[in-house]
């Protein structure tokens, strides 16, 4: 039976989408992954650029609330950022749930290749987690 796994972040814009490549990608057939926002931001283009990088096409991702999935019974819930594990809503599921503090690119400052490599960084932090993350609770 696949894993339904909601990987929640502030504006579902950078890190949780990410996240939700990663995941999804790695996991394969074991997996559903959904991915919010406590806010919705639109997907950012630079988190679209850099995955897609990596071979990660999240292109087609949406930027969704939280509040879409109340009916989902989730098996795991990730919060990839600390503002959205505060403000994490409770679902009516025996969900287990995570949480890593990712940096968030989308608040880098700096020329275009400081930004870049931010984003790239981040991307990077989020790719090992979700692998050591699927290898250890996907069986």
């Amino acid at each position: 039976m696949k894993k339904k796994i909601l990987v929640l972040c502030t504006g579902n814009s950078c890190r949780s989408q990410m996240a939700h490549g990663y995941l999804a990608a790695i996991g394969g057939e074991k997996v559903d992954v959904y991915s919010a926002g406590v806010e919705t931001h639109g997907v950012n283009p630079q988190a679209i650029a850099i995955m897609a990088e990596d071979g990660i096409d999240i292109s087609q991702h949406t930027s969704n609330h939280v509040d879409e999935y109340g009916n989902i019974d989730f098996d795991y819930v990730i919060t990839v950022c600390d503002h959205a594990r505060e403000r994490c809503p409770w679902f009516p599921t025996s969900a287990v749930l995570y949480h890593e503090n990712f940096p968030d690119p989308a608040k880098a400052e700096g020329n275009t290749d400081e930004v870049r490599l931010s984003f790239e960084a981040t991307r990077d932090l989020i790719k090992s987690y979700c692998r050591t993350f699927i290898s250890e609770k996907i069986k």
